[in-house]
């Protein structure tokens, strides 16, 4: 029997980084995936492939608009939906092959099959090929990740009736795509088809998109995508999908009680998504698993049996791969004996729609809830000169700050490149900056960049230069 100082389940981000990390600390280390490629969710059929089509969508949409800059394309202009998705899926086995190379080069061991406790330090792995082989590990990290989620009584056909999984290798473009969610998931793919010319629908329990962010982030991105043709439903409760052949069928109660109907060719469900523990006999290690099939863990991510660890989407918290990727190395370096932290407050997020919609740290909503007295200081896009420049004009940066400190509380924003912008909010709060130590900051001229510096003056007495 192969013996091994740590042992992962799981190799999706939070897996695959938190088995490097244990390498480069020394430890021998095994990682264990059911599946015949690496990455988990994220490279196979969640972040990647959905990022891959989006900026293909992305180029298409760009292309309507050249005349604008001076461009004139002649000629039909066609999408391939086909060579589409192949493109997608290269960029997927690429970055599938990558986590590969990684593993062969930090000398990581890898098996394939199904990891199942036998107890709390065996793990047993079921082969595609019927074969079975038990490895020992003194320590184990369960990183089995989620799978999307569906309402009861909704029969998924993965023809009609679909999750996120099928939306990234249909065999069409939607006439009608309904989707049933308003989180990132759903708008996501749903700009996707609505760029390359299908009707996109968004049915929504709540009473307004993406409801974990900023109400103000809600209320931009429902206006732009609105703008772009996407038509929303919010307050509504779905209680019935049906298909009959070609044609599905969504019935819902808006918000009077009254019945709605929505006929399209494609549903889309993202109510979404749940831990996955299928399979991995969890009682037999002694660990703690809840009804809803989330891996019970203290503020270490150790679960209540002490050699046994949890991270990323099985475990509380955002179900986001960069948290996932934090808390695997976080586990690693705990075993390792040394003392990390990770600030969860500070984990930000994103929608990688365009405008791009990114937030860290506390929404005014939230602040307001915890009697915390703050002021705030927006800044529009459609004032940048970079903004003007490159035609991206919708969107706004906004930052909350303490009252009395000025410490940065919150950055909010929707616009171009905001994925990639909130990085300095988080570097900025990570350093427990104020509002005006930003604004102090020389931002290169002219970048969207300067909408948080610009942003930062807005709070600092209302000081904003280009407004």
């Amino acid at each position: 029997m192969s013996s091994f100082d740590v042992v992962i389940i799981g190799s999706g981000p939070g897996g695959y980084v938190s088995a490097i990390r244990c390498a480069q600390l020394g430890f021998k280390t095994a990682i264990i995936e059911k599946y015949s490629t690496l990455g988990g969710t994220c490279l196979n059929v969640g972040c990647i492939p959905s990022k891959a089509l989006l900026a293909s969508s992305h180029h298409y949409e760009e292309l309507q608009h050249f005349a604008d800059h001076g461009i004139e394309v002649s000629g039909e202009v066609k999408v391939n939906l086909e060579k589409m998705i192949a493109r997608k899926q290269a960029v997927v086995d690429q970055t599938s092959g990558g986590v590969k190379f990684l593993m062969d080069k930090n000398k990581i061991t890898v098996f394939e099959g199904l990891g199942s406790f036998v107890d709390a330090t065996h793990v047993a792995i079921a082969k595609a090929d019927g074969t079975s082989e038990t490895i020992e590990g003194k320590n184990i990290i369960i990183a089995t990740g989620s799978k999307p989620s569906s309402l009861p009584f909704i029969k998924l056909d993965k023809e009609r009736i679909i999750t996120s999984t099928e939306a990234l290798k249909l065999p069409e473009v939607p006439k009608h795509l309904i989707i049933i969610g308003g989180g990132v998931i759903g708008i996501e793919l749903g700009q996707v088809y609505l760029r390359l010319g299908a009707q996109v629908s968004v049915v929504e329990y709540l009473d307004r998109i993406i409801p974990g962010m900023d109400a103000g982030l809600s209320k931009e991105l429902t206006k732009v995508l609105k703008k772009q043709g996407m038509k929303f439903y919010t307050s509504h409760k779905v209680k019935s999908v049906d298909r009959k052949g070609k044609n599905i069928s969504v019935q819902a109660d808006d918000a009077k009680g009254n019945t709605v109907t929505f006929d399209g060719d494609y549903c889309l469900v993202a109510v979404g998504r749940r831990p996955y523990t299928d399979g991995l006999n969890a009682d037999k290690a002694g660990v703690k698993v809840t009804d809803r099939g989330m891996i019970e863990v203290n503020d270490h991510l150790k679960t209540n049996v002490p050699s046994i660890y949890a991270i990323g989407d099985v475990v509380r918290g955002a179900m986001l791969a960069h948290k996932a990727e934090e808390e695997g190395t976080m586990v690693a370096e705990i075993i390792a004996g040394q003392k990390p932290h990770i600030d969860y407050n500070l984990i930000p997020g994103v929608v990688y729609t365009w405008p791009e919609v990114a937030a860290v740290g506390k929404t005014e909503e939230q602040l307001k809830e915890a009697g915390v007295a703050y002021k705030a200081g927006s800044f529009p896009f459609k004032a940048l000169g970079r903004a003007r420049a490159g035609g991206d004009l919708d969107g706004f940066v906004k930052i909350l700050a303490d009252a009395k400190t000025d410490e940065v509380l919150g950055v909010h924003m929707i616009g171009a490149r905001c994925a990639d912008l909130i990085a300095e909010a988080v570097t900025a709060m990570e350093f427990r900056a104020s509002a005006e130590d930003i604004s102090r900051m020389s931002h290169a001229h002219p970048t969207f960049a300067e909408a948080i510096k610009e942003a930062a003056l807005a709070a600092t007495d209302n000081r904003a230069l280009h407004v």
